[in-house]
């Protein structure tokens, strides 16, 4: 299979990753599970390589994306630029240990720096 289901139709999935994603944006930092985070890791990486490209083409796909326009802001005029000199692995994944409720294996996504 190409893609993990997570347990929801196509449309709640989308509506995940683009609040998810927003929030990895935001914060530069979150905590999900293990197979979000691996879903949401390889969106990113294409965002943030669109991002660099930086034409008014790459910022309308993104807009698609994303829910927060001073996110996307943040992502163009910060994120971007540091990326500049690197080609790709721009997020890390580590892993926290099972979730207290149902024992899913816990993960701390982040952009590296």
């Amino acid at each position: 299979m190409a893609y993990r289901k997570l347990g929801r139709d196509s449309s709640a999935r989308r509506a995940l990753f683009r609040s998810v994603l927003t929030s990895l944006f935001k914060y530069e930092r979150i905590e999900t599970t293990e197979a979000k985070a691996k879903e949401i890791s390889a969106l990113a990486e294409k965002m943030i390589t669109l991002a660099k490209r930086g034409d008014l083409h790459a910022r309308r796909q993104i807009a698609a994306d994303l829910l927060d326009e001073a996110v996307i802001k943040k992502l163009f005029d910060e994120t971007a630029p540091s990326y500049s000199e690197r080609q790709g692995g721009y997020t890390r994944v580590l892993k926290l240990g099972p979730r207290r409720g149902d024992a899913a294996p816990m993960v701390i996504l982040e952009l590296v720096k």
